[in-house]
């Protein structure tokens, strides 16, 4: 479910806040509540939701924060935020018809999860259709997966050496892209004119070649040491991403152009450059 699809809700608009640091959108749960109950009061109606279904009521109160959003006055007031996760939680505890094309789309996503589970290619053939329906052509898609597969590699051998929690996939990931690109994964994305969409799903040809070399290279210089702990892969991420690096400034000396681009998928309306464009 995309995060548009939850900002306006048949006509009802749900107020959301961006968080610049985590990249999450958040929901205003109050809204939501009222669109998909149609209640009155929605405060009310959450509160005696909460009491009834007390495990609910710990998961928001735990996962879900406060957050300034704007009123209908025009004033910002803290109001309980959700994530995307969040929200759909919410939406599983709701008694209402509306929320039924929800409950009914989870139910969905679970069942290709589990068929996913049993069989890999399934996720695998799932994924080059969405690309297919963005409009990505066949090359693009190939190039996709094959970088898609030495991420995996290098990820498997990061879990089998003491890298297990996702802060720590995301700082070595981070090294690496720094040191190929010369711009941190974030800085990446605001060049792309990105917020939560995935940075390699907007990448053009160039850019998914050069990262997938720098953690082909990253994953054979760790594992030549059996690099082990966030220290040594951390060591060996700097390396792999050097030579990749090298490779970058290579071409682009004798092409005349950067490798990192602002080119994007996004759609049109975004008014951003697309790659391949010829403008």
């Amino acid at each position: 479910m995309q995060e548009k699809s939850l900002a306006v809700f048949e006509s009802k608009k749900i107020r959301r806040y961006y968080d610049e640091q985590t990249e999450i959108w958040y929901f205003s749960v109050i809204d939501v509540v009222e669109a998909l109950t149609v209640s009155k009061n929605p405060t009310d109606y959450l509160k005696k939701l909460r009491k009834r279904d007390t495990e609910l009521g710990v998961y928001l109160g735990t996962n879900c924060p406060q957050v300034e959003m704007l009123t209908e006055t025009g004033k910002k007031r803290k109001t309980l935020g959700g994530s995307v996760q969040n929200i759909l939680r919410l939406v599983q505890s709701i008694p209402s018809p509306k929320a039924e094309p929800f409950k009914k789309w989870l139910a969905k996503v679970g069942y290709e999860r589990l068929q996913d589970m049993s069989d890999p290619a399934r996720s695998l053939d799932r994924a080059r259709e969405y690309w297919r329906e963005l409009g990505r052509s066949e090359k693009w898609i190939q190039q996709r997966m094959m970088g898609q597969e030495t991420r995996n590699k290098l990820t498997d051998y990061w879990k089998d050496h003491e890298i297990t929690k996702e802060d720590e996939y995301a700082i070595l990931t981070n090294i690496i892209h720094q040191e190929w690109s010369g711009v941190s994964v974030k800085k990446h994305k605001d060049i792309k004119g990105l917020k939560t969409q995935n940075l390699r799903d907007h990448m053009n040809e160039a850019e998914l070649i050069f990262t997938a070399l720098a953690e082909l290279s990253t994953r054979e210089i760790a594992a030549s040491v059996d690099a082990t702990g966030m220290v040594e892969n951390a060591e060996a991420g700097k390396k792999g991403g050097k030579i990749a690096k090298k490779a970058r400034l290579e071409l682009e000396q004798k092409t005349g152009k950067s490798v990192v681009t602002s080119e994007n998928f996004l759609p049109p309306a975004k008014k951003q450059r697309k790659i391949g464009s010829k403008e």
